[in-house]
């Protein structure tokens, strides 16, 4: 059984001295951020770089793009099913004995795509990955909870989160120059290289992670008593806080909450996976067929979608605005994505529409974890998170597919493209309709 993540402090509140309270804050990030930032990358290499490997893997394997698109996007139906148990899972067990196997399991599941031979093959591989990898990012999501409070939790999401570009960024090329530079090795596709070298910093991270990782700030041995007591009375003082402005909102209207924050999340997850599969093959379409050069042109769209994930995510934190941030951020999305589709764009400028659409709907999906965790407290944040990180993911399902359906029957991505705008847009929507007001101020 783990220790509680963040006991509670005896007596009255202690007054800390605001640059006491700033190194404490800044020691727990350098200690927790690069790692958990680190296993991120690796974590979304392993479930994205099938888009790479499709370059070669459908005319290998004889895939349609509509069944390439199913394949790439069920692993959402996986990630769906598991994600309330896992979260539940990690408050008993612990993050350092929870996270670590994990991510070596989901290390392993994902080097077994090298033996994909069949349709079903990658169907029953993707879905497998997402019920192993179904436990990791909304346990993180929760995990920054037993340490930041509302405060700096936006910006550790965010900073978190920009894994997302920067994996595309970093293993664009490296992705690219694996299936370029090992095709035929060892009588083994590049693709097939691929899955199995693109794992291994996965189970390498999972072992260290059972070393590295505390469950909470009381049972962390590298803060001392003053610097664990600051953080838990925040953290109490967060909760207290949180309990008297929406402590007394009935089921129903937290009910509502829960449901339209997965729709929210439903429409900029859909627009982000939707690019994160099919973007090789779009540059492939409209710029170049060499696949390190096609790594190269994926690295500016993701580039650019690191800067603004961070800039978005500061400025909502220092405000103290939440709504508007995700919301503007999702329709600039949805503009790019249309911008896209234009029949006609060149390469060039249809790489352009691509990075505004990327930076938008990541920023969106970045920026909103800022926003359950106003209306959900205690035990019900951990199941509310991972029920709408896990319905709402089912974008990640309906993006590739939708691309891969159209693609097949019409011949073109345009239709596909201004459809995620469209949930892109609704997204924005329902978030200026119903949280222009959030309970919490900053």
């Amino acid at each position: 059984m783990a220790q509680s993540p963040h006991p509670t402090t005896a007596g009255a509140a202690q007054h800390f001295d605001p640059d006491f309270e700033q190194r404490t804050y800044k020691k727990v990030i350098w200690r927790l951020m690069p790692f958990l930032f680190l296993c991120y990358i690796f974590a979304y290499v392993d479930r994205v770089n099938v888009g790479f490997a499709g370059l070669d893997m459908k005319k290998d394997l004889g895939m349609s793009d509509s069944v390439f698109g199913n394949g790439a996007g069920i692993f959402f139906i996986g990630y769906l099913l598991f994600q309330v148990p896992c979260n539940i899972a990690l408050q008993k067990i612990g993050a350092r004995l929870w996270l670590g196997p994990i991510m070596i399991v989901w290390g392993l599941v994902s080097a077994c795509t090298m033996f994909v031979h069949a349709t079903w093959d990658f169907y029953g591989i993707r879905f497998l990955l997402g019920i192993v990898e179904s436990g990791f990012f909304p346990g993180v999501i929760l995990y920054l909870t037993f340490w930041f409070n509302g405060r700096y939790r936006a910006q550790m999401v965010a900073v978190f989160m920009t894994a997302i570009p920067l994996s595309g960024f970093i293993f664009g090329p490296i992705s690219g120059g694996l299936m370029k530079s090992l095709d035929n090795v060892g009588g083994l596709h590049g693709w097939q290289w691929l899955f199995v070298l693109e794992a291994v910093p996965s189970m390498l991270a999972g072992i260290t992670s059972m070393f590295f990782l505390d469950d909470g700030p009381g049972s962390a041995k590298w803060l001392n008593p003053n610097e664990r007591r600051l953080i838990c009375q925040r953290l109490e003082e967060d909760e207290a806080h949180k309990k008297a402005t929406v402590g007394g909102r009935s089921s129903f209207t937290q009910a509502l909450h829960v449901a339209l924050f997965c729709l929210i999340y439903f429409g900029s997850v859909s627009g982000n996976y939707g690019l994160q599969f099919w973007l090789p093959q779009i540059i492939k379409n409209t710029l170049t067929t060499d696949q390190f050069r096609i790594g190269l042109f994926s690295m500016i769209p993701w580039g650019v979608t690191t800067i603004a994930m961070v800039l978005i995510g500061r400025h909502s934190d220092r405000t103290g605005e939440r709504c508007y941030h995700i919301a503007l951020s999702a329709a600039a999305g949805g503009v790019g994505l249309a911008l896209s589709a234009i029949p006609g764009i060149s390469g060039g400028w249809g790489l352009f529409a691509l990075s505004i659409a990327c930076a938008g709907v990541v920023s969106a999906s970045s920026s909103f974890w800022s926003l359950p965790t106003l209306y959900l407290s205690g035990t019900a944040a951990a199941a509310g998170i991972a029920t709408v990180n896990s319905i709402g993911n089912l974008g990640g399902q309906f993006g590739p597919s939708i691309i891969g359906f159209i693609s097949t029957k019409f011949h073109s991505t345009a239709i596909a493209m201004v459809t995620l705008a469209g949930f892109c847009w609704l997204s924005a929507l329902i978030n200026i309709a119903f949280f222009r007001h959030h309970p919490v101020k900053r």
